[in-house]
């Protein structure tokens, strides 16, 4: 295993590891206090975690403009 991520493609494959899905989860269990699922159940605890990721897409969405036009004015919402 340590020759595979020595290995030139090895350094480019990890460096992406951190760019693209540890964030995620730092975030859940750093900003949303996610450390352990609060209900049981394998239907219960997916419907948990698929409302966490909502709640941070939708942030995501909210931080990087999503809903401003191009005039800098917000786009109202029904």
């Amino acid at each position: 295993m340590k020759l595979k991520i020595d290995s030139p493609e090895g350094r480019i494959l990890y460096g992406q590891r951190f760019a693209t899905v540890e964030p995620v989860f730092s975030d859940l269990r750093h900003n949303k206090q996610l450390n352990r699922f609060t209900l049981r159940g394998r239907k219960k605890v997916d419907a948990q975690w698929k409302l966490y990721c909502m709640v941070h897409n939708i942030e995501k969405l909210a931080h990087h403009g999503y809903a401003q036009s191009e005039l800098g004015v917000g786009v109202k919402c029904l």
